[in-house]
């Protein structure tokens, strides 16, 4: 890690009237890994919305967000929106929203590259193929053609993870990104996110709502409820000494949650 790359200073977020985000300040290293960690509503994924410019439209954001040196807010849509997929870029929760259900899946992939970097079609299409086989894929020149719904959810979650690493950002947002997976598929997406981001030397954000998970993955983590910051620190000190109550009470979510993965698993195993 060298220079600061993400810089957010007291965050607000109102909507209808009422702060969803309030005052929420942290920072990301070149090459750095951060952890949101918070239950549904707790602000994290307005949080990262709002630095990308991805905000409803209902909601007024306040605040200072520097993005290499840049302060983002403010700035003409444009401008944000040309960062995006380039210099920053997301990992959806759910691929099956986040993909176009009508586009194949090779174009889908280029297009990042042909948007942002003026790559040929004929190239970009070649890419594609190549980021299929870095993400683990198989049988990538089958997966350019196909469309979304012809493919697995693991194996929609590996598309949406080459999209955005399709120009080599600078910060990749992760946003609960293995939810809509099986345990199993899960620790393989985990595991290959891990992968990439250190490659590239990417800078990582991690939205979650299991501490336990994104620790294996972060260096640090703040920890998020009613749009505001409980805790933050060393993600291994978080996991194993927690100091606010509702971060041991999310750890021990995560625990019940997981132990019951393993149990179901292990009994369908049996059948």
């Amino acid at each position: 890690m060298t220079g600061e790359l993400l810089k957010v200073d007291e965050l607000v977020v109102e909507i209808g009237g009422r702060r969803v985000v309030d005052g929420v300040s942290l920072q990301v290293a070149e090459g750095g890994r951060l952890g949101i960690i918070g239950e549904s509503g707790s602000g994290k994924t307005l949080t990262a919305l709002s630095i990308v410019g991805l905000a409803p439209d209902t909601a007024t954001v306040s605040g200072r967000v520097r993005f290499e040196g840049v302060d983002l807010l403010g700035r003409p849509d444009q401008e944000v929106a040309e960062l995006r997929g380039d210099r920053i870029a997301m990992v959806f929760q759910d691929p099956r929203t986040s993909l176009n259900p009508v586009m194949r899946i090779g174009r889908q992939i280029s297009e990042p590259l042909r948007l942002h970097r003026g790559v040929h079609r004929r190239a970009a299409a070649v890419a594609a193929e190549e980021l299929c086989n870095r993400v683990g894929l198989p049988d990538p020149d089958r997966i350019v053609r196909a469309y979304p719904h012809q493919l697995s959810g693991g194996q929609r979650q590996r598309v949406g993870i080459a999209i955005a690493l399709a120009c080599r950002p600078a910060l990749l947002i992760a946003d609960e990104p293995t939810t809509a997976l099986d345990v199993t598929v899960q620790a393989e997406v985990m595991a290959l996110l891990r992968q990439l981001v250190v490659e590239d030397d990417t800078a990582l954000m991690f939205i979650s709502h299991d501490v336990a998970l994104v620790s294996g993955v972060v260096d640090d983590v703040i920890v998020m409820r009613d749009g505001h910051i409980l805790e933050r620190g060393a993600a291994l000190d978080v996991a194993g000494r927690p100091q606010h109550p509702y971060t041991r009470q999310l750890l021990d979510a995560a625990r019940r949650t997981s132990w019951s993965e393993s149990d179901a698993t292990a009994l369908e195993d049996l059948r």
